[in-house]
């Protein structure tokens, strides 16, 4: 009830009078019925504006530390979180990882959308960046197509670490959906699973015109920072 709250009363109304959303192809995501969303990840907002623009629930994954931050700000923000319904996710990996892709699943099969955004972490630089293969795995064993979503400008309007956003037009592109069906029968298998996951990958670069970079960003954001010249 808090999403539908939040989406047409609360906060919905107020976004897009501030923001102006212009949103291109969103007729390629299915009225009814299963459906991924497969999206890059450039702001905190991303996860505010999709849904918004997006008529269905919208059912997202964050990663787990939004859930346990400390303070008047980490309360306010576990429970926007837990009142929309999104999933915590343990970046670590194994089981934990495997845990909100199994509530995923619960939500397509029961004919849901579920969001999610391939490259597990935002961008460090605006660059897209190599997926990880859990949105192959929700793909192939749902069986659900996965619509790619690029957000345009997010990282301009709120860029990481930045708390309030910029007032200006918010821009997201909907590609054609993407069906994965000849390769039913064949979840497990890492190499249709990384060509599932690189196909993707490939759409969301052709739809954002962002550069592609074949790393995790995680172990982009790991990496040490360079010395700076004297």
């Amino acid at each position: 009830m808090f999403y539908w709250l939040m989406k047409y009363v609360l906060l919905g109304p107020l976004l897009r009078v501030l923001f102006r959303p212009q949103v291109e192809g969103l007729h390629h995501v299915p009225a009814t019925g299963p459906v991924i969303l497969a999206s890059n990840h450039l702001s905190f907002s991303d996860s505010i504006f999709t849904p918004l623009m997006v008529k269905r629930k919208v059912t997202f994954v964050a990663k787990a530390e939004y859930f346990t931050g400390k303070g008047i700000k980490g309360w306010l923000t576990k429970m926007f979180f837990v009142s929309t319904g999104t999933i915590p996710v343990d970046r670590s990996g194994g089981r934990a990882a495997r845990a909100a892709l199994d509530t995923q699943l619960e939500v397509l099969r029961g004919g849901g959308i579920a969001g999610i955004y391939p490259e597990g972490t935002r961008s460090p630089d605006g660059r897209l960046y190599r997926g990880k293969t859990g949105v192959a795995r929700l793909a192939l064993e749902s069986g659900a197509p996965v619509v790619p979503v690029v957000m345009l400008n997010a990282d301009e309007i709120q860029p990481p670490g930045k708390l309030i956003p910029k007032i200006a037009r918010v821009r997201i592109r909907f590609g054609a959906p993407l069906d994965f069906s000849r390769y039913r029968g064949l979840t497990g298998d890492r190499f249709v699973e990384r060509a599932v996951t690189d196909e993707i990958m490939y759409d969301l670069m052709e739809l954002s015109g962002r550069e592609y970079v074949d790393v995790y960003a995680q172990k982009m954001k790991n990496q040490p920072a360079a010395p700076v010249a004297a």
